[in-house]
């Protein structure tokens, strides 16, 4: 059966829906499902997604989406398809952009607006694979022996979209229907009865593929190509991971990382050789994933973010 919706985790469907002038109800209706009550947003300004750096010597960013509310909270939202090398280190960075450009020449008392960067992620931290419930995170500087937030303004709301299994009729909160049509909308060939509202009503609207022009549908069609081959390449990553033995790998890297310490005979040596065990396990894991994915043509650019490794190392293999 033929789409009907476009799918949101495509650059072009993310951007349709959130990212335009007319649709910026849906993206204040989203993010205020997040958002404490005192930083509810009642209007919003989109601004430039690209970020300069203050020399030619700094790195710049690009957001997916980067608008500042009526009352100057900071919000950039992103989508992430994939898991990434650094993610989170990358996310902090991503913050500083708004931080700094709140400072005033002259006189000025370091007076903040809140910053909030959001993700939207079609993965699951490595960290928590092992609890398949976890949706939501929250994230702020806190003092680790009081567990009291320490910093308020600046927040990492993290959405761990696999993790979300609710079905229809399980729906309650708006939050959790708002999840629901994130993670099923290209799959829906209805509005579902529990998505009735008048906010649900444009966005189903908006998401219908037969409303795409000429040029916005081909647009569409090249955009969820690219998602297409992301998901075959994870898809083809795991197989590779399950085939060649990724934890097998690691396991016995670190075996042997532990046995050559053990005959230096001392503290140091064995440190020194289970930290090299453990590189060498995961340097060859990830050699035979990027072979197999060689082989199915994928393309070097994917094989990198999928494997973490260099375009000269895999043209090497």
């Amino acid at each position: 059966m033929q789409d009907r919706y476009i799918n949101p985790f495509t650059d072009f469907g993310f951007k349709k829906l959130f990212g335009v002038e007319p649709n910026k109800d849906l993206l204040i209706d989203f993010l205020n499902t997040l958002l404490p009550e005192r930083h509810k947003i009642e209007s919003l300004t989109y601004q430039n997604n690209e970020q300069i750096p203050n020399t030619s010597e700094n790195r710049g960013a690009i957001f997916d989406l980067y608008c500042i509310s009526s009352s100057g909270e900071r919000f950039i939202v992103e989508l992430q398809k994939a898991k990434q090398n650094f993610f989170k280190e990358r996310s902090v960075y991503y913050s500083t952009f708004p931080i700094q450009q709140q400072a005033i020449k002259g006189e000025w008392n370091f007076a903040l607006s809140a910053v909030y960067t959001i993700g939207i992620l079609d993965f699951v931290f490595d960290e928590d694979k092992a609890t398949d419930d976890k949706v939501y995170y929250e994230v702020k500087l806190s003092d680790i022996t009081t567990g009291r937030v320490f910093y308020e303004k600046l927040t990492y709301i993290y959405l761990a979209m696999p993790n979300f299994k609710l079905e229809e009729h399980e729906l309650e909160t708006h939050f959790q229907k708002w999840l629901y049509v994130l993670r099923h909308l290209p799959d829906l060939q209805e509005r579902p009865v529990k998505l009735q509202s008048k906010i649900f009503a444009k966005l189903f609207d908006e998401a219908q593929i037969a409303k795409l022009n000429q040029k916005e549908y081909l647009q569409y069609e090249e955009s969820l190509k690219q998602y297409r081959d992301l998901k075959n390449v994870i898809d083809s990553a795991k197989e590779v991971a399950e085939k060649y033995g990724w934890e097998k790998g690691l396991r016995a890297g670190l075996e042997r990382g532990i046995q050559e310490g053990r005959e230096e005979g001392r503290e140091e040596g064995r440190e020194e050789g289970r930290e090299e065990g453990l590189l060498q396990g995961t340097l060859k894991a990830k050699a035979e994933m990027a072979k197999k994915l060689k082989q199915l043509g994928t393309d070097t650019s994917i094989i990198m973010e999928a494997t973490g490794l260099t375009r000269t190392e895999i043209d090497d293999l």
